[in-house]
């Protein structure tokens, strides 16, 4: 059995940007806060993080800083995948050498690949990364998908450590979980499936909803582990509207918007994003106003 890095939620968070750059300030109380309400771990520069649009050296400091400030207290996952594989190399041997407990790696997007083109690039970089190595299965936004018995594949390799599944497929899910058994560990990568993704033995989730309530999205996780599965269901739930409005939009343009209103970063993305449409927005607002979420 592999051992998970982690148990839980892991954020993925925001990256605070100004038009003048990246706002440090605003990640370290990010990071403190979220360690504060509980998060299992973090996800640092991946789709939630805008890594696809930080520069190269933009890219590297926020997940050197990010382990600085973490100092520790919580697992830190750095999004090292790249349709350049060259750079997924380097960015995942830096984060290696600064400290990071995992990398995060998606599929390959626009210039997609075969099924044995995935299992070799994802064997190559597990083979230079000295950290566990979660694969980032997300075809919405890639165009591909990585089939459940290339998962099985992978899973033979000793630092594969874990799958995070966004492609929304159960039946896909569930054959993964058939196939690879103890050999993998299934992360959901969407907020609205975390209880399912759990029940076919999943470990958690790589979250969304939890820049915004990250208590409340742990308590998920944890009633589900604690046994009170009825509990756990009805929370998900619960902020299943929030997570709509959540999704309204393309991530992570609302919640950057969410953020925003609660005072911790501006809302600002980098193009092509643009700022949330204000009909989506006030839906997003009343939502959070109803479950009682301060801004």
């Amino acid at each position: 059995m592999k051992k998970p890095i982690f148990e839980g939620i892991a954020t993925a968070l925001i990256t605070p940007i100004t038009e003048n750059g990246i706002d440090y300030d605003a990640l370290g109380r990010l990071i403190d806060w979220q360690i504060a309400e509980g998060v299992n771990a973090l996800v640092i520069a991946g789709t939630t993080g805008e890594g696809s649009t930080l520069t190269d050296e933009e890219h590297k400091e926020v997940i050197a800083y990010s382990v600085r400030k973490a100092g520790g207290r919580v697992p830190i996952i750095a999004g090292t995948g790249s349709n350049d594989t060259a750079y997924a190399l380097e960015l995942t041997r830096f984060a290696c050498e600064v400290g990071v407990d995992g990398v995060l790696v998606v599929t390959p997007y626009y210039n997609k690949a075969t099924q044995n083109g995935l299992i070799k690039l994802f064997t190559q970089i597990a083979d230079e990364s000295t950290v566990p190595v979660i694969l980032y299965n997300v075809p919405s936004r890639t165009g591909v998908n990585i089939e459940p018995k290339t998962v099985a594949t992978l899973a033979d390799h000793p630092n594969i450590n874990a799958i995070k599944e966004a492609s929304g497929n159960i039946s896909n899910i569930a054959e993964i979980a058939a196939l690879c058994g103890d050999k993998i560990n299934i992360y959901s990568g969407n907020d609205d499936q975390i209880v399912p993704i759990m029940s076919l033995g999943g470990k958690g989730c790589i979250s969304v909803l939890s820049n915004v309530a990250p208590a409340e999205s742990v308590a998920i996780c944890d009633r589900f582990f604690e046994g009170k599965v009825k509990e756990s269901c009805e929370l998900q739930l619960k902020y299943l509207p929030l997570i709509n409005a959540l999704f309204s939009e393309v991530n992570p343009i609302p919640v950057k918007a969410a953020m925003a209103a609660m005072g911790f970063c501006e809302d600002y993305l980098r193009l092509p994003l643009t700022s949330m449409e204000e009909a989506h927005k006030k839906v997003l607002l009343d939502e959070m106003r109803n479950l009682g979420i301060k801004f």
